[in-house]
């Protein structure tokens, strides 16, 4: 079956009259369409025992029938109501108006659920097209696993690139610059999320950004970058030496490698996610930094950056071939440095298959 007959048979085996997915990703992922409407109304409309239909912006019918969906694509003025539109066309589809829906809870706003019901008053809401989502998407085919490689190459270009631009005096925002511009003239006009440069203290702080912040000498330097390649993304994290860092942080450089070395080099079927974060974090703990290590380490990667499973203390989840995730232990000290070293990888029948090749052993640059 391919991918709607696969969501069609779940509607049928869980007795739900229609599913609305309106999450770009989603939307992306079944009919090969990539966009982003902002504010105007995305839709994918499947049904049990009939045709689906993806309903877009008016200005986006024309590039959507390009994309390769090959099923009815209706689009609507700016000034008309979308869901006078989309109701007409489910209609034309049933006999009785849809009572129980399955949609994205995840992603879903409560004003669109309300104009839904306008138009179907007596509409459940009762179907999680986000859980379905995860679990179509957990087991990834040869062919999403190839994206998925040329994805990762793009992302050591993407290194190659900012370890180029690191000169004392520019600013991390300068670098990323660089890196971004770099990607766009190859052609790669898409990251998969706001690359991350960060030297010195800076990269103690995980979920923080470039600054305008000069690089410095003799610190380390954290790059977190992914791509978008046809849909499917790449996400990896190094840490290189500008110069030569103190002690301390080469040897918290040392202990977050051997943890993630040793717990990507675990990765094989019949293992669980759990015991693959445990392999990392035991090892940082036995160093004296397991508090440092402040997130799980590691989240499924596809057609999201993030996705299901996460690599996490207390997911039982048995590891399957073709199951596609991070593995990247960090280490954060306030105001001394921070260290995260990430490959994406999937499993294969034997052991598991990196993304990226980017070398991990510390990078020393003058």
């Amino acid at each position: 079956m391919n991918k709607i007959e696969r969501i069609q048979q779940w509607l049928q085996d869980n007795n739900y009259d229609i599913a609305y997915l309106n999450d770009p990703i989603s939307v992306n992922y079944f009919t090969g369409y990539q966009t982003d409407p902002i504010e105007r109304v995305l839709g994918l409309f499947v049904f049990p025992n009939a045709d689906p239909f993806l309903f877009v912006p008016q200005l986006e019918v024309e590039a959507s029938k390009k994309a390769g969906w090959n099923k009815e694509v209706y689009g609507y003025l700016d000034h008309e109501d979308p869901f006078k539109i989309i109701s007409k066309h489910i209609m034309e589809r049933l006999d009785l108006a849809p009572k129980n829906w399955a949609i994205e809870k995840f992603s879903l706003p409560v004003s669109r659920m309300e104009s839904i019901l306008v138009h179907f008053p007596d509409s459940q809401f009762v179907g999680d097209v986000s859980k379905y989502m995860e679990k179509t998407k957990l087991i990834k085919t040869p062919e999403e696993i190839a994206l998925l490689q040329a994805a990762g190459k793009e992302a050591d270009y993407a290194f190659s690139l900012g370890f180029q631009a690191i000169k004392e005096g520019k600013t991390e925002q300068e670098v990323v610059a660089e890196i971004e511009y770099g990607l766009m003239k190859k052609g790669v006009m898409h990251t998969s999320f706001d690359t991350i440069v960060q030297g010195g203290a800076n990269a103690a702080n995980p979920h923080g950004g470039p600054e305008k912040t000069p690089l410095k000498r003799d610190e380390l330097i954290l790059f977190d970058l992914g791509t978008v390649h046809q849909g499917y993304m790449s996400d990896a994290s190094r840490t290189v030496a500008f110069g030569k860092p103190s002690a301390k942080s080469l040897e918290i450089y040392k202990v977050c490698l051997e943890a993630q070395l040793t717990a990507q080099a675990a990765v094989k079927p019949g293992i669980t996610a759990a015991e693959i974060d445990k392999i990392a974090r035991d090892i940082i703990k036995k160093a004296g930094y397991g508090e440092y290590f402040i997130h799980r380490t590691g989240h499924g990667i596809g057609t999201s950056d993030h996705e299901f499973p996460s690599i996490m203390e207390g997911n039982d989840l048995v590891l399957q071939p073709g199951m596609c995730f991070s593995i990247e232990p960090g280490i954060y000290i306030p105001g001394v440095a921070g260290v995260r070293i990430e490959d994406c990888v999937a499993v294969t029948e034997t052991s598991s298959l990196s993304f990226t090749s980017t070398s991990k052993e510390l990078t020393y640059i003058d």
